[in-house]
């Protein structure tokens, strides 16, 4: 929060560094003190102490770097803005009077409002790609942790200060898409649901059944086999038609495709959720093989076509590598078919050109972790050095109590029934416990809740984990939740009311509660809780920050008097603190994409 006052601190270090023949360095880090009476902020010299002495300098570092401290403190003093300085095994230390340091935070707090936390441009452009489950099915509670990682992580690294573009790759091709037009032609020709969901669930239906009819089973007959066999028969058949171009196939393919994303589109506005670019795994099968001849003419690739082979990229070879990291993938079958690979490649390539991309960021799920590592390293072999800051945010998989989810199977548990159920049973719990609240804002209320808390679950278990979905765990409003956070800001809202209209800026020189302490420690750390979530990648950063200032807030509520404070002046204040504490919770609940409701 205080950029100003140490970029004016590192210019003096600098200048005296450079005065006195000491390593300069470029940018410090610095680190926030816990409360100990004062606030304050720290650096270390370890690092240039450890420059002189890998410049042939017979140099003890520890001694060194507390020594170039002590330079440091009596060169710049105290500044301003500081109440003291001090120099301690290497560290420079530098306080703030509680009282100066509380009215900053706050004030600034106030002053940035929705803004507050908000990053200085990066200049640098970001596409997220998320969103993107295989159409020809329905949304189920899997994709909806990728679409809500993606969704936050999209708002982290914007938030931070990366122009940002949201895309989605949806899977339009294969052997299951065809599964589907070839069960719809067999037994449902000319049908279709009315209602926008029921398309998505019934093509996913449709699937099961499908796959029901084409899998061996232990103790089917020979004439069931036989019939199994002719129907997978027919469906490849069909696979080749539509591969060659049949008008009437492929538009059957794209009418059933928009039923699909009818649905995606349904869904993804329920969790306000645009996405910028969209692109389809079709749209890039052709390119993708064109691109297999330019890796080839570039020595990347090597064709073994005329042995009967497939086209390889031996990465580990091209890279120089003595030991076996990245493998030897295919990016073309003999038979001229593309593949996964294929085609990550050409979205890359599309996606570095047409779109200026600086950073391509793939929420793509921990499967995929090797295929994304391989689609990296070939892109810079080819040249692109954005490959170099593309990461692949992996996530874990979503189960019920009750066991794993299958499509095949189909018991997966789709989104739209979760939400749904979410949604009543937190209007149960309104008609319950707040049946005063108005017919017109439950539902607006419900839905902020019942979605809020659906998300908080997802994001307060690692990317990197699997996750068993408990209903009831995830509404409620005790612990890790995210109805606990909201219901930190209906609190402070509450306050507020009742407080009513403040003027006047407040001062904090009393001696402040340990709760008051607390709070404003953690609210001044958002900005900083902001770069590290978008830095790392990681939407748990900014989910444990919320539960521990709502955490705060909730400890503070119960302990801190407010409207009865022992004098106006202190009212004012933690008012004032109050507002800057729900000001800070609605900024994180929107970067993790969940609404901040007013009532509960």
């Amino acid at each position: 929060m205080f950029e100003i006052e140490q970029k004016s601190i590192e210019r003096l270090i600098q200048s005296y560094c450079s005065e006195n023949a000491i390593p300069v360095p470029n940018e410090l880090q610095w680190n926030p003190i816990p409360f100990s009476g004062d606030w304050g902020i720290s650096t270390s010299f370890f690092q240039v102490a450890a420059q002189e002495a890998r410049s042939g300098k017979k140099v003890n570092v520890p001694a060194r770097a507390q020594e170039i401290a002590e330079g440091a403190a009596d060169h710049i003093g105290i500044p301003k803005g500081f109440s003291r300085v001090e120099a301690v095994k290497g560290y420079l230390n530098l306080f703030f009077s509680s009282s100066d340091f509380s009215k900053r935070v706050i004030d600034q707090v106030l002053e940035d409002g929705n803004d507050f936390g908000r990053g200085e441009s990066k200049n640098e452009r970001v596409m997220v790609e998320y969103a993107q489950p295989n159409t020809h099915h329905s949304f189920h509670i899997g994709h909806y942790r990728n679409s809500i990682l993606g969704e936050v992580l999209a708002r982290l690294v914007e938030f931070a200060g990366f122009e940002t573009i949201r895309a989605s790759y949806p899977g339009d091709l294969g052997l299951g898409v065809i599964t589907v037009l070839w069960i719809y032609e067999k037994r449902y020709k000319n049908q279709e649901p009315e209602e926008i969901h029921e398309r998505g669930q019934w093509l996913l239906n449709l699937y099961v059944e499908a796959t029901n009819m084409l899998t061996a089973k232990d103790d089917e007959t020979p004439e069931e086999k036989e019939q199994r066999e002719a129907y997978d028969a027919e469906r490849r058949e069909m696979y080749r038609k539509w591969d060659a171009g049949d008008p009437y196939l492929r538009e059957l393919w794209l009418e059933t495709r928009e039923w699909s994303m009818e649905e995606l589109h349904d869904i993804l506005e329920m969790m306000d959720i645009n996405v910028d670019v969209w692109f389809f795994e079709s749209d890039v099968d052709e390119p993708s093989k064109a691109i297999v001849e330019e890796l080839i003419s570039k020595d990347i690739a090597d064709d073994e076509r005329p042995e009967g082979g497939p086209v390889i990229v031996r990465i580990d070879e091209k890279l120089g590598l003595k030991k076996e990291k990245y493998r030897t993938n295919v990016i073309l079958r003999n038979d001229g078919t593309t593949l996964y690979l294929t085609k990550d490649l050409a979205l890359a390539k599309d996606k570095f050109e047409k779109f200026g991309v600086d950073r391509s960021i793939y929420v793509v799920d921990v499967r995929q972790s090797l295929h994304f590592q391989q689609a990296f390293k070939i892109l810079e072999l080819w040249g692109f050095e954005q490959a170099k800051k593309c990461f692949h945010l992996g996530y874990g998989f979503v189960s019920l109590p009750e066991g794993a989810m299958s499509a095949r199977r189909g018991n997966v548990v789709l989104f739209k029934v979760v939400a749904d159920e979410a949604i009543q049973r937190v209007l149960s719990e309104i008609e319950e416990k707040n049946p005063e609240m108005p017919q017109n804002e439950r539902r607006d209320v419900a839905q902020q809740v019942g979605l809020g808390a659906l998300a908080y679950a997802m994001l307060s278990v690692d990317n990197n984990k699997d996750i068993i979905f408990d209903i009831d765990e995830a509404l409620s409003f005790d612990g890790h939740t995210g109805p606990y956070i909201q219901n930190a800001h209906v609190r402070a809202s509450s306050i507020l009311r009742k407080a009513g209209e403040i003027s006047g800026e407040a001062e904090f020189d009393y001696a402040l509660l340990p709760h008051e302490i607390e709070l404003i420690e953690i609210i001044s750390r958002f900005p900083q809780v902001v770069q590290q979530a978008a830095k790392e990648y990681r939407p748990l950063v900014m989910a444990n920050y919320a539960f521990d200032l709502a955490t705060a807030f909730h400890s503070f509520y119960h302990v801190v008097p407010v409207l009865k404070a022992e004098t106006d002046a202190m009212r004012t204040a933690r008012i004032r603190l109050i507002t800057a504490t729900k000001q800070t919770i609605a900024n994180a609940l929107r970067l993790l994409a969940i609404r901040a409701p007013e009532v509960m």
